[in-house]
């Protein structure tokens, strides 16, 4: 049992990374949609938003509390919790609720999806990276920054700009077919004659 969430489930070339990256990738790349259409699926214009995100955090008790909760059981892990890693781990917990909630909340603010979630995954790498360089300054000054890597920061922020600007236009829902001159005829009631 000791298998579960293990860093050598990838095999022997050590890809198991990528693979839960690449899971995570689509996971949040649905969330965005699946939110918006549960949102609107609440038929409520007004409260619908708050609604699904009370749902979101009935996800969130069940993947994010019950099921680590088995894993430590099974893995048998010592019940001690640092202060620390709890302090930052709430704190981890509450940016990505109030991340989630601004989703809802831009939703809410008439952005559309496919536009919300573009500016979010496009900004979220250029916000991580700037925090990381906060934390771990670059060895030899922030002028001596890779090139590259001043160009993957532009090339990101430049990707969530264009997707945004120049999203394509969804297909114009059918007109309804126009109804045949013989159809509409037929189906007008003609006043009954005068009798004598």
């Amino acid at each position: 049992m000791n298998s579960i969430i293990s860093p050598n489930t990838a095999g022997p070339q050590g890809l198991g990374w990528l693979f839960f990256s690449l899971s995570t990738v689509i996971c949040w790349g649905l969330y965005g949609v699946f939110l918006h259409t549960g949102q609107g699926a609440m038929n409520d214009p007004v409260n619908g938003r708050y609604k699904a995100f009370l749902f979101v955090g009935l996800a969130y008790f069940i993947t994010a509390v019950l099921a680590p909760l088995a894993v430590l059981l099974v893995k048998g892990a010592a019940w001690s919790f640092p202060a620390r890693g709890i302090a930052w781990s709430l704190v981890a917990g509450i940016v990505g609720a109030a991340g989630a909630f601004g989703v809802l909340l831009a939703f809410g603010a008439k952005g559309a999806p496919a536009v919300v979630m573009s500016i979010v995954f496009a900004g979220a790498p250029v916000v991580n990276a700037l925090y990381s360089l906060l934390l771990h300054p670059p060895a030899g000054g922030w002028l001596k920054l890779p090139w590259q890597f001043a160009l993957g920061l532009a090339l990101a922020a430049a990707g969530g700009c264009l997707v945004t600007l120049y999203k394509p236009a969804p297909v114009a829902p059918k007109k309804p077919a126009a109804i045949s001159s013989a159809q509409g005829t037929a189906s007008i009631r003609q006043a009954p004659a005068a009798q004598p």
